[in-house]
């Protein structure tokens, strides 16, 4: 559990999984460290964070025309190393 979780609210919440994604979550908590609300947590925090992203990049697209594939070659290697 990270420092900041213990000063929030916290709402429990039931949800429904498949069994190998319970699993692989229930794993990869355990490789990180975590408890599985918190990875979970974080996971929601990650996809909320970047969901308006592609209305973003098409809104940059329609004023400045689409990326190049050298300009993605870039952005690529930046984001993987």
């Amino acid at each position: 559990m990270k420092k900041y979780d213990v000063l929030m609210a916290v709402e429990r919440l039931t949800i429904s999984l498949d069994a190998d994604l319970a699993e692989a979550i229930r794993v990869a908590a355990e490789a990180d460290a975590e408890n599985v609300s918190s990875w979970i947590a974080e996971a929601a925090r990650h996809r909320l964070s970047t969901r308006g992203l592609g209305t973003v990049i098409k809104e940059w697209e329609r004023k400045h025309g689409a990326f190049t594939k050298g300009e993605l070659a870039v952005a690529d290697a930046l984001l993987h190393g």
